[in-house]
């Protein structure tokens, strides 16, 4: 099938239409084979009802009139002519010895006849049977002898069909013209019926394009339940789309900016010790010392956004192994101590059993190692931070407190954002890119994990994380 076959027959409207004559046509079609085969049978039922009840009053007559011994009674051959005349067909008087004595086609009297319906009626029974393949009903009545109730000889009575069979076709002629008519007003019908029901989504499709050539920037189609839920999740969904598409273009104009930032104060330091001749050595030890603090935070902002992208990565990247949770962290700290002993910060682990959970070594040293780091950054002065560690049969949760000074309370829900930072001015000094704990809340939740954030300014600041012991693929 062709593209174009396979577009047409995926349109909504071609399929409701199949559909509605597909219902339409086999009922139809259904019930005129039901009612032709009905009246065929009924037809068929009745004549024979009526032919069986004459040729009773005949047989009664011929037993009567004792007409096997007198073949010649006007009567009797009066009302034999009678019914095969009505009834457009054959009746033949068999005697006791099976020889045919009237025949009121004239061709087989005084022969020998045996079939099974003859010697069944000379047992007593009244044998109906119609054959439709040949178009004609056959019946077998006995001659009974009333006193003695002695079988003296059969009538066969074979009538035509024929007349039935025409009333049919004209009958299925005129059904089929009906059904026909029928089928064209159905389809009328059923062309309309879709064209409306379809005709929202149409209306649908057109404001999608003019909300993506920028005329609307919502979907508001109403006509039915379906397609005012449709709406409400398309307007959900741009939504989305255009919070994520001003989330790109801020952190591309944020990363354009922080790494602007070093090269410029990199430029503006070389570009001072160019205009200056004979600037003294400590000059140039001070200047490029700076610049060399440029360069780290350079690189740092590189490194943060480097990990950045791989945490963006989907979870299959994730490197599962076993990992003793408790030496982990002891690791951590070992690392990060230098860096709270020069800002003369206490760090203490506490750790409430033994921890062994299947995780990503690297991306969790990464998530842990920011979070601490931030509690070392934005700390005071001989101030502290703790870190906690604790179990239950299905997670393990680390806390990390700090003494700190804290987060205002506006800021919270903005903190996991890429570059932001809720002192610009202390974050800089401090050398911080704004990337930690976006880097830092990626790396939980692709663990399957959680973390939350309690703060009061001025005061300190938790991080609680929540991870699962067994790393389980969604």
């Amino acid at each position: 099938m062709s593209k174009k076959f396979r577009v047409f027959f995926k349109s909504m409207r071609v399929r409701l239409t199949l559909l509605f004559l597909l219902f339409g046509v086999l009922p139809m079609t259904a019930l005129r084979i039901g009612m032709l085969t009905s009246y065929a049978n009924k037809a068929v039922s009745n004549r024979g009802i009526d032919v069986l009840s004459q040729a009773k009053i005949i047989a009664n007559q011929i037993v009567f009139h004792n007409y096997l011994e007198d073949v010649e009674s006007e009567l009797i051959v009066a009302q034999l002519n009678q019914l095969s005349n009505i009834y457009d067909g054959r009746i033949m008087v068999i005697d006791g010895s099976f020889q045919i004595v009237k025949d009121t086609y004239g061709l087989d009297e005084g022969k020998t006849i045996v079939s099974e319906e003859v010697m069944q009626s000379f047992r007593g029974e009244e044998i109906s049977k119609h054959d439709s393949e040949n178009g004609y009903i056959e019946m077998t009545i006995p001659l009974t002898e009333v006193k003695s109730k002695h079988i003296i000889g059969v009538l066969l009575v074979s009538v035509s069909t024929d007349g039935i069979a025409l009333n049919q076709e004209y009958l299925e002629s005129s059904t089929w013209i009906i059904q026909l008519a029928s089928i064209l007003v159905l389809l009328f019908v059923t062309v309309f019926i879709t064209k409306l029901l379809t005709k929202p989504f149409r209306k649908m499709a057109s404001e999608i394009v003019e909300i993506q050539n920028g005329y609307k920037d919502t979907l508001n189609i109403g006509a039915y339940a379906e397609t005012e839920a449709i709406s409400a999740r398309f307007n959900q969904l741009f939504g989305r789309m255009k919070v994520i598409d001003e989330s790109r273009e801020e952190f591309v104009s944020n990363v354009s900016h922080e790494l602007k930032t070093p090269l410029t104060s990199m430029k503006v330091l070389a570009d001072s010790l160019i205009v200056q001749e004979d600037a003294p050595v400590e000059l140039y030890r001070e200047f490029m010392n700076d610049i060399g603090n440029e360069i780290d935070r350079e690189t740092k902002i590189i490194n943060d956004l480097l990990s950045l992208v791989k945490m963006d990565r989907s979870a299959a990247d994730l490197n599962i192994s076993s990992v003793n949770v408790n030496e982990l962290l002891e690791l951590i700290l070992k690392r990060l101590r230098p860096i709270a002993q020069k800002r003369r910060i206490e760090l203490v682990l506490e750790s409430f059993r033994p921890v062994s959970a299947k995780v990503d070594e690297v991306k969790l040293t990464l998530a842990i190692t920011n979070l601490v780091e931030n509690g070392i950054k934005y700390n005071k002065t001989d101030g502290w931070v703790h870190i906690t560690l604790n179990a239950d049969h299905q997670y393990f949760y680390v806390k990390v407190e700090d003494s700190g000074i804290g987060i205002p309370e506006d800021a919270l829900e903005h903190i996991y954002e890429r570059f932001y930072r809720v002192d610009k001015s202390h974050s800089r000094e401090i050398g911080g890119t704004g990337l930690g704990l976006a880097i830092a809340r990626n790396a939980i939740l692709m663990h399957r994990g959680a973390v939350k954030v309690f703060s009061t300014e001025g005061e300190g600041t938790v991080f609680n994380v929540r991870i699962p012991l067994n790393y389980i693929t969604s």
